[in-house]
């Protein structure tokens, strides 16, 4: 099934992902048959439950399209729709068509929900909020009286500042001042705490993940072909081996995420995710140096597509918490359980 669901992303993104959309997209226009057709492959919401209008799939299958999605440089917010939905599904919510997007995604703002009457008012600031302005629904995490709580708002209830991020794509601040709620729920008990910011690098890492291999894939096709000297670049020592260190790190940034997804299913993942971050920003920044070292001059320009990928993994890097942030974590984690603890921890995951 994995292999079937990965054949149909490569074949839909071949077809319809062209440079002329991404270009597009990057000012402005919003791929609306392209969203259409993802929609009916049911491959915005792979791992929701079919009661809940999803594709009955497991986090594996997200797994897939997400990969596809970052080596493809889908300008969709693909990665968000599946976090609002599973967010949803997760607090009893009834998940809606259409493009989702999720707010917040820095630890520094608060969203409050209050009472109005029979339903609830958004109250709030969130800054960096994936296609913000132009999503058809925003997911809030937000607090009730000190109580995790998550909501359905529709899209163009706040006031919107447009922004962008390295890949033009938007990231808008959306404020809320007592917006009226659609739906709101208190967070679903299997939820983690802090689950929107995990799902958030969860989905990053497979794209990075993706985006790797886009690289790897473009840049051993570049040497093969370009001749210098009278020899194929490939032939080259040099090249040889900055194309080994890129391999290396796409092989191990893709089983980075891949575990960090299967743990998802297996119900317990916060450690996972972290490392899986971790990584996979580790490799963007290093594989997308390789990648333009490797291509020479011609990989900056816009009429190439390696920028198209290698723009949005220096961006995803830090969106969700960067290498940093998620290292810090794992350390205070490592140092709350005591040194002796530590091995035995690793080998149980």
């Amino acid at each position: 099934m994995a292999s079937l669901l990965a054949d149909t992303c490569a074949r839909l993104f071949t077809d319809q992902v062209t440079p002329a959309l991404i270009e597009a997209a990057e000012k402005g226009t919003w791929p609306a048959a392209l969203w259409q057709t993802l929609e009916e492959n049911g491959l915005t919401l792979p791992q929701i439950p079919e009661s809940r209008g999803g594709a009955g799939g497991e986090w594996g299958d997200a797994y897939v399209v997400l990969v596809a999605a970052g080596r493809f440089a889908v300008p969709l917010p693909l990665p968000e729709t599946m976090i609002g939905a599973w967010l949803l599904a997760s607090s009893g919510l009834k998940v809606p068509l259409g493009p989702l997007t999720v707010a917040p995604v820095r630890a520094a703002d608060t969203l409050t929900l209050s009472r109005d009457g029979g339903g609830w008012r958004l109250s709030g600031v969130a800054a960096r909020v994936p296609w913000g302005a132009s999503a058809g629904h925003v997911v809030v995490s937000a607090e009730s009286d000190g109580k995790p709580m998550i909501a359905l708002v529709a899209g163009g209830s706040a006031k919107a500042e447009p922004d962008v991020n390295l890949a033009f794509e938007p990231r808008d601040t959306l404020t809320w001042s007592g917006a009226p709620v659609l739906a709101a729920a208190a967070a679903g008990e299997a939820l983690p705490v802090d689950a929107l910011r995990l799902a958030g690098a969860l989905a990053r890492s497979a794209q990075m993940a993706g985006g790797l291999e886009f690289l790897l894939a473009q840049s051993v096709k570049y040497v093969t072909e370009r001749v210098q000297f009278g020899r194929p670049l490939a032939s080259f020592q040099a090249i040889q081996h900055n194309l080994a260190l890129l391999a290396g790190h796409t092989a191990a940034a893709g089983m980075a995420a891949q575990r960090a997804f299967a743990s998802m299913d297996a119900g317990d993942a916060a450690f996972e995710i972290a490392v899986a971050k971790i990584r996979t920003g580790e490799a963007a920044g290093l594989g997308a140096g390789i990648a333009h070292q490797a291509h020479g001059a011609i990989g900056f320009t816009y009429e190439h597509s390696l920028h198209f990928v290698t723009r949005r993994l220096w961006s995803w890097r830090a969106e969700f918490g960067a290498e940093a942030h998620w290292a810090a974590v794992l350390g205070r984690e490592v140092a709350a359980r005591g040194a002796d603890a530590l091995w035995s921890h690793l080998t149980s995951r």
